[in-house]
C-alpha cells in the first residue's frame, strides 16, 4: 500500500511544481501589464504550494511499515514548516515592497532541500534548517543595515582588503575537505572564508566600477581579481574562481558597456585555464574525468557515473521519494543533491527545479536593469551573476556538460556558509528592488 502511495505521489510533487511556476508566470504577465484585471493572487498560491509540498515530503518520509509514524521525522518537519511560516511573515512584514517571486522561489528551493536531505541524512537536515533560519535573520539584518552601508560608496580599498584577508585565512588556519584547502574550524563551527569573501569583494567592485573609468583605469581591479582566482585555484576552489571570474566580466561590462573587454576576458581566461591544467595536477584530474570517466570508473569517474545513472535511471518521473538509492553517489548530499533530486522525483521535477531558478534570476536582473543608480544596479547584477554562475557550474558538473567544480546548489545544497550567504544575497537583492524600483510588484 505504501509503495502505491509513493508511486502516485511522483504525479502529485510534478503538479506541485508545475503550478507554483505557472502562478509565477500569471504574476510576471500582470506585473507586465500583459494581462489585465485584478492582481492576481499568485505569490499567496505558491505559498500554498510550498507548505503542501512540505507537508506531503515528510508525511512519506516519516512513515514506518506498522502504520505509524516516526517522531523525529514529523518534528523535523515541524521544524521546518514553522521555518516557512516564519518566513512567510518575515516577506509581509519587512518584505513589503519587494518581489515576492524571488522570496517564494528561494523557499521553494530550501524546502526541496529539506525533503531531499532528509532523506539522506536526517541529523544534517535538522543542521540545514537551523542554517536556513540563521539565513533568514541574516537577510533582515542586511536588509535593514544596507540603507547605512549604501551610503558610503569610498570604501572599496577597505573592502578589497577584508576579501583578500579572507581568502587568505585558509592558508594558515584551513583544513583540507576532498583535498580542497578552503574550510576554517572554530570549535564545533566550520565555515568557508570564501564565501564571506563575495560579499566584500561585490561591494568592492560595485563602488570602483560606479565611477566611470578607461580601459586604462580598470588595470587595477583586473590584477585584484587575478590575484583572487589563482589564491582560489590554489587552495583547489576551482568553482569559486570560475564565479568571481565571471561576476567580474558581468560587472564590468555592466560598467562599461563594451565588448571587446567581456570577450578579451573570456579569451584571457579561456587562456588561464589551458595554463592552469599544466600546472596543477587537480585540474587535470578533473578534467580527465569529465572527458573519460570511463577510463578509471571506480576513481576518478565514479561521481559523475553515479550521478548520471541517478538522473537516467528511473526516466521523468523518477523512483517515488524514499524508493530510489542515492547514497550509491559520493557527496549526494551537497555537490551532488540536484541527482538525488532526479532520481527519486524524476528528471522533470529536475528540469522545472530549474525553472525555479531561472525564475529567481529573471527577477533578479529585472532589479539591476530598473535601478537608477549604476552602483545599486552593479550590486545587484554582481549578486545575480554570483548565484546564477554558481548554480550553472553545479548543475553543469552533475549532468557531465562541463568538468566538475564542486559548489553546491543555490539554497538546495548541505552547507551552512553557502546557504546562509546565498540567503542574505537574496535579502540585499530585496532591499535594492524595495528602494530602487518603480514597478507594480
Amino acid at each position: 500500500m505504501f509503495e502505491l502511495v509513493v508511486m502516485l505521489s511522483r504525479y502529485l510533487f510534478i503538479f506541485f511544481i508545475v503550478y507554483f511556476l505557472w502562478q509565477g508566470v500569471a504574476y510576471i504577465l500582470h506585473a507586465r501589464g500583459i494581462t489585465s484585471g485584478m492582481r492576481p493572487a499568485a505569490s499567496a498560491k505558491q505559498r500554498v504550494v510550498i507548505v503542501f509540498f512540505h507537508i506531503t515530503g515528510y508525511l512519506i518520509l516519516a512513515y514506518r511499515p506498522n502504520f505509524s509514524f516516526d517522531v523525529e521525522t514529523l518534528l523535523s518537519g515541524l521544524m521546518g514548516l514553522a521555518l516557512i511560516l516564519g518566513s512567510f511573515a518575515l516577506l509581509q512584514m519587512c518584505f513589503k515592497k519587494t518581489c515576492p517571486l524571488i522570496w517564494n522561489g528561494m523557499t521553494f528551493l530550501l524546502v526541496i532541500g529539506f525533503v531531499m536531505m532528509h532523506r539522506l541524512n536526517p541529523t544534517i537536515a535538522q543542521n540545514q534548517i537551523l542554517y536556513a533560519s540563521f539565513g533568514f535573520f541574516a537577510a533582515i539584518l542586511a536588509y535593514i543595515l544596507f540603507s547605512v552601508v549604501s551610503r558610503h560608496k569610498n570604501l572599496a580599498n577597505l573592502y578589497v582588503v577584508l576579501c583578500f584577508c579572507l581568502l587568505m585565512l585558509p592558508f594558515f588556519f584551513g583544513s583540507r575537505t576532498y583535498g580542497a584547502l578552503r574550510w576554517i574550524s572554530v570549535g564545533p563551527v566550520s565555515f568557508q572564508p570564501s564565501e564571506i569573501a563575495k560579499f566584500f569583494y561585490i561591494f568592492y567592485l560595485s563602488a570602483f566600477l560606479s565611477k566611470k573609468k578607461t580601459v586604462r583605469q580598470l588595470v587595477p581591479s583586473a590584477i585584484i581579481t587575478s590575484c583572487i582566482v589563482l589564491i582560489l585555484v590554489i587552495q583547489r576552489g576551482l568553482g569559486d574562481a570560475l564565479i568571481f571570474f565571471m561576476t567580474y566580466l558581468v560587472m564590468v561590462y555592466i560598467a562599461t558597456g563594451n565588448f571587446y573587454i567581456f570577450f578579451g576576458g573570456i579569451f584571457a581566461g579561456s587562456f588561464g585555464s589551458m595554463i592552469a591544467y599544466q600546472i596543477f595536477d587537480h585540474v587535470q584530474i578533473r578534467v580527465l574525468a569529465w572527458r573519460d570517466p570511463w577510463s578509471d570508473p571506480f576513481n576518478r569517474g565514479l561521481q559523475i557515473l553515479q550521478s548520471l545513472f541517478a538522473i537516467g535511471s528511473w526516466g521523468l518521473l523518477g523512483s517515488g521519494l524514499t524508493m530510489g538509492a542515492p547514497n550509491f553517489v559520493p557527496v549526494v548530499i551537497s555537490d551532488f543533491i540536484f541527482s538525488a533530486i532526479s532520481e527519486e522525483f524524476g528528471g522533470l521535477f529536475g528540469l522545472f527545479i530549474i525553472g525555479i531558478f531561472m525564475m529567481i534570476f529573471y527577477r533578479s536582473v529585472n532589479i539591476a536593469l530598473r535601478s537608477k543608480s549604476l552602483y545599486f544596479s552593479l550590486l545587484a547584477a554582481g549578486f545575480t551573476a554570483m548565484l546564477a554562475f554558481q548554480t550553472f557550474l553545479i548543475l553543469g558538473g552533475v549532468i557531465k556538460l562541463i568538468p566538475m567544480t564542486g559548489v553546491t546548489l543555490p539554497f538546495v545544497s548541505a552547507g551552512g556558509s553557502s546557504l546562509i550567504v546565498s540567503v542574505i544575497m537574496i535579502g540585499i537583492l530585496q532591499k535594492i528592488g524595495a528602494v530602487q524600483l518603480e514597478t507594480r510588484y
